[in-house]
C-alpha cells in the first residue's frame, strides 16, 4: 500500500502569506522532492484455494461490488481497511480535539523580521540559500521547530509600544498646543478684564461729574432766571429813561426857542446884564438833573447844527407788487439739477462767509473771514474792487435795490454801508453787543436790518442814521433775517429752533414757526413769496406755506449741518450748502434730491445766477465754485 508523506502545506501556506512574495514555485519543488520514495510496495503471498468445505463469509456487494474488468486485489484490500477504520471510528464516537494556533515557524519568523526591519537584500540571500538546502536534503523541516510564544508576544508588544509612544508624542504635542492657546486666551482674559475695569471706573467717574455738572447746572438757574429778569426790567428803565430824556430834550429846544424871541426885542447890553447873573445864579444853584439838562442840550445843538436837514425815513404803506412774479410766469422751462464743476476761483485766504449776486449785471460779491469783500467779475472771475475796513470777519453782506450800495456784517458788532462806486464805506451802524450775523435791505432801500448773537435785531434808518427799532423775542443767537419781497415784514432764524415773523414799522414778533429740532442757521423766502426754507444745525430742511404759516415738508439730508439755503429764480429748485462740503439740490416738484461733489471742505455758501444756469459756492477753504 502506498502512503504520502511530505511538507505541510499548511507551513507552505503561512510562509507565502509572511514573506508576500511568489513561493508557490518554491512549495511545488519541496512537494516534488518529499514525494520520491514516498510509495513502497508490500509483498503479500496469495496461496491457492483449498479443496476443503470452508465456508467463505459472504460479502454483500451493495456498497463493495467491483465492477467487471477492474478487479484488483490491492484496491480491494485498500478499500476494505478504510471500512474497517470508518466503523471502528463510528463506534467509538471519538470527539476531534480542537485546532489550537500554530505558533510560527523559525523561518517564517526570520522573514518577517527582515521585512520589518526593511532588509530586503538579506531576506533575498536568506531566502536563496534557505531553499537550496532545502531541495539538495541537507535540511530537513520538521526537526526546525518553531519560535516560542515569548518572542512571539515580545514583538506584538514591541509593536504595540511604538504605537502608543506615537500617540503619546501626538498628545503631548496637542497638550503643548492647548497649553499655549490656553495662556494665550489667559492674557487676553486677563487684559480684557483691566479694559473692562478701566472703562467701567471711567464710566463710574463719567457719571458722577455728570451728575455734579447737573446740580451746578441746577443751582445757576436761578441766578440765571433772575439775571433774565433784571435784564429785561434794566432794558424797559432803559427805554423808559430814553423817552423822558427824548422828551426833556424837546422841552429844552421849545424853551431855547421862546427864549430866543424874546430876547429879539431887547438891546444887547441889557440883555447881557440881566441874563449872565442870572445863569450864574442858575449854574451855582443847578442840580444833577439839571446839569444833565444842560448837557443833552449842548449836544443837541451840537447835533442840530451837523444834521439840520436829517429825519426818520418813513415806511412804504402801499404793498409793492412783486416783480418775480411775472418772471415765475414766463420761466416755463424745466428746472436744471445736472450741474458740473466748471470753474474754481481762489479769492480768499480764509473761508468764504458768503456770496451773493448783483440784482442787475452779471458780478458777484465774495465776503470772507478775513475782513474783506470782493468784487467780482463774470464768468472770467477776476476781482474788480477789494473792500477793507472791518476789524473781524465778515459774516454777511446785501445789495442795495439799485446795486450801487453794499451793506455788510461782521464779527466786530458792527453794521457798514459801502459805496461801490468808490469802494469806501458811507456809514456804520454801532449797537449790538456781540458779532453780526446777517444784514438785509428794505426793498425801498431806506432801511437796513440786522441780526447778531446778542439775541436782538436791529432795524437802522439810512436816512438819519440811527437804529429805529430793537426787535426782542429770541432766546438765543439771531442767525439770519431777511424782509420779505416788497413788503415790511421781516423773517429771522435763531439757534433757539425757531423761526419768528416780525413787522417792521412795530417792531412786534407777529407768529413764530416751531418744528426745528436744532439750531436754525438760515432761512429765505422763495421769489415769489408764498413759501420759506429754513436749515438747521442737523441738515433738516423745512419748507413753510408762509400764507398759512404751518409746515409743508422736513428733509433730512444730515447728520452734517446746513449752513445755508437759496432757491433759483423759478422757485422750484432749493439749494443747500452742507458742512460735509456736499451741495444738495432739491426739486421742489418732483421729490428728488440731487448732490453736487467738488468741495474738498465745508461749504459755508450757495447761491443761483439770474437764469439759473449758474450756480456759485463758497468753501471754508477760501474758494468759489462755479457750476454749470
Amino acid at each position: 500500500m502506498a502512503a504520502k508523506q511530505g511538507l505541510p502545506t499548511l507551513t507552505l501556506r503561512v510562509l507565502e502569506e509572511a514573506l508576500g512574495m511568489g513561493l508557490t514555485a518554491a512549495r511545488d519543488t519541496a512537494e516534488a522532492v518529499a514525494a520520491e520514495g514516498a510509495y513502497y510496495l508490500e509483498q503479500v503471498t496469495v496461496t491457492e484455494a483449498s479443496e476443503d468445505d470452508y465456508e467463505y463469509e459472504e460479502i454483500p456487494d451493495d456498497n463493495f461490488s467491483i465492477p467487471e474488468g477492474e478487479e484488483d486485489l490491492v484496491k480491494a484490500i485498500q478499500m476494505v481497511q478504510e471500512q474497517a477504520t470508518d466503523t471502528q471510528i463510528l463506534e467509538q464516537k471519538t470527539v476531534l480535539p480542537s485546532k489550537h494556533p500554530v505558533p510560527e515557524v523559525i523561518e517564517d519568523f526570520l522573514c518577517n523580521f527582515l521585512i520589518k526591519m526593511g532588509m530586503t537584500r538579506t531576506l533575498d540571500c536568506f531566502q536563496s540559500e534557505w531553499y537550496e538546502l532545502i531541495q539538495k536534503g541537507l535540511t530537513e523541516l520538521r526537526d526546525l521547530g518553531n519560535v516560542p510564544d515569548v518572542y512571539t508576544q515580545n514583538m506584538l508588544l514591541e509593536n504595540e509600544n511604538k504605537n502608543l509612544k506615537k500617540d503619546l508624542k501626538h498628545y503631548k504635542q496637542a497638550a503643548d498646543k492647548a497649553r499655549e492657546d490656553l495662556l494665550k486666551t489667559q492674557k487676553e482674559r486677563d487684559f480684557h478684564r483691566m479694559h473692562h475695569k478701566r472703562i467701567v471706573q471711567e464710566k463710574n467717574k463719567l457719571i458722577n461729574d455728570l451728575k455734579g455738572l447737573k446740580l451746578h447746572y441746577a443751582s445757576y438757574e436761578p441766578t440765571i432766571r433772575v439775571l433774565h429778569e433784571k435784564h429785561h426790567t434794566l432794558l424797559k428803565q432803559k427805554m423808559l429813561t430814553s423817552l423822558e430824556r427824548d422828551r426833556a430834550v424837546g422841552q429844552i429846544s421849545g424853551l431855547q426857542a421862546t427864549l430866543k424871541n424874546m430876547e429879539i426885542g431887547h438891546n444887547y447890553h441889557a440883555s447881557e446884564i440881566r441874563v449872565v447873573p442870572n445863569r450864574e445864579k442858575e449854574n451855582a444853584l443847578e442840580g444833577p438833573t439839571q446839569k444833565g439838562l444842560r448837557e443833552a442840550r449842548e449836544k443837541n445843538k451840537s447835533s442840530t447844527k451837523i444834521k439840520d436837514n436829517t429825519k426818520d425815513s418813513e415806511f412804504p404803506t402801499d404793498m409793492q407788487p412783486n416783480p418775480n412774479l411775472y418772471l415765475y410766469k414766463e420761466n416755463i422751462c424745466p428746472a436744471k439739477v445736472d450741474y458740473k464743476l466748471n470753474n474754481i476761483f481762489r479769492l480768499h485766504e480764509l473761508p468764504v462767509s458768503c456770496i451773493i449776486m448783483h440784482p442787475c449785471k452779471d458780478i458777484l460779491i465774495s465776503c470772507g473771514e478775513d475782513r474783506l469783500w470782493k468784487v467780482v467779475g463774470l464768468p472770467k472771475g477776476n476781482v474788480l474792487l477789494t473792500g477793507f475796513g472791518h476789524t473781524d470777519w465778515l459774516s454777511d453782506c446785501c445789495f442795495h435795490p439799485s446795486g450801487n450800495k453794499l451793506a455788510t456784517s461782521s464779527g466786530d458788532t458792527t453794521v457798514k454801508l459801502w459805496d461801490l462806486s468808490k469802494g469806501n464805506c458811507i456809514l456804520t451802524f454801532e449797537g449790538h453787543n456781540h458779532a453780526v450775523w446777517s444784514c438785509t435791505w428794505h426793498s425801498c432801500g431806506d432801511f437796513v436790518a440786522s441780526s447778531s448773537l446778542d439775541t436782538t435785531s436791529k432795524i437802522w434808518d439810512v436816512n438819519s442814521e440811527r437804529c429805529r427799532c430793537t426787535l426782542y423775542g429770541h432766546v438765543d443767537s439771531v442767525n439770519s433775517i431777511e424782509f420779505f419781497p416788497g413788503s415790511n415784514t421781516l423773517l429771522t432764524g435763531s439757534a433757539d429752533k425757531t423761526l419768528s415773523v416780525w413787522d417792521a414799522r412795530t417792531g412786534n414778533c407777529e407768529q413764530s414757526l416751531y418744528g426745528h429740532m436744532h439750531s436754525v442757521n438760515d432761512a429765505t423766502f422763495t421769489p415769489r413769496g408764498h413759501m420759506i426754507a429754513s436749515c438747521d444745525a442737523c441738515g433738516v430742511i423745512k419748507l413753510w406755506d408762509f400764507r398759512k404759516l404751518l409746515p409743508i415738508v422736513s428733509i433730512d439730508v444730515g447728520p452734517s449741518p446746513g449752513n445755508e439755503v437759496n432757491f433759483d429764480s423759478s422757485g422750484r429748485v432749493l439749494a443747500q450748502a452742507s458742512g460735509n462740503g456736499v451741495i444738495h439740490l432739491l426739486d421742489l416738484k418732483s421729490g428728488q434730491i440731487h448732490k453736487l461733489m467738488g468741495h474738498e471742505s465745508e461749504a459755508h455758501t450757495v447761491v443761483f445766477s439770474h437764469d439759473g444756469e449758474y450756480l456759485f459756492s463758497g468753501g471754508s477753504d477760501g474758494t468759489v465754485r462755479t457750476w454749470s
